[in-house]
């Protein structure tokens, strides 16, 4: 592949490839951009954290990252039979299509697929009876109050079909997912 390098910096340096993609050239090593990477946590993050105290201040009992459930969901409150899903906008992809391009090939095919499979993950748990509420990083960030009025509305407005968590419907429940566009 033929690339063009435009030197900005002694820091960073731009790459167009033939493709059209524009990106930033890595300016770590692969030994340290490996270190940082390992560093980012997978559970337990900063946004999750202020979603668990929201849902202890609201009194709610809940498990975390139940791994018997497609794709380990946050938090789970079997008794309303919800899962909540906090996800982090790079790595789930919000408002991927804006800005996939400025990510190099190999990236791209990551989020993508982290997309893909966060979208069967959420048809597969709502086949099994659960309710479904995706809360972005940038929700938690930015309203939290929104967050947590969305959850007590979730639970206060009742499920629109019968649930039998754990267990496999031919019927399939309505797309409860709420992406919140704020």
């Amino acid at each position: 592949m033929r690339q063009a390098v435009c030197v900005l910096s002694m820091e960073f340096h731009i790459v167009i490839e033939t493709t059209g993609r524009r990106h930033r050239g890595d300016i770590m090593s692969p030994e340290t951009r490996s270190r940082v990477m390992s560093r980012i946590r997978g559970s337990d993050t900063g946004p999750e954290r202020a979603v668990e105290a929201m849902l202890r201040d609201l009194g709610l009992t809940f498990e975390s990252h139940v791994r018997s459930l497609p794709g380990r969901p946050d938090f789970v409150l079997a008794q309303f039979s919800l899962c909540i899903l906090v996800d982090g906008d790079f790595w789930h992809g919000w408002r991927f299509q804006e800005w996939r391009l400025k990510l190099s090939e190999r990236w791209e095919q990551k989020i993508a697929g982290n997309i893909r499979r966060d979208v069967q993950n959420r048809r597969q748990l709502r086949v099994a009876g659960w309710q479904v509420l995706r809360i972005w990083e940038h929700q938690v960030k930015h309203s939290p109050s929104r967050c947590k009025m969305r959850i007590k509305k979730r639970i206060a407005q009742g499920l629109p079909y019968d649930p039998k968590p754990g267990n496999i419907t031919t019927t399939v429940a309505p797309d409860q997912t709420e992406t919140g566009d704020f």
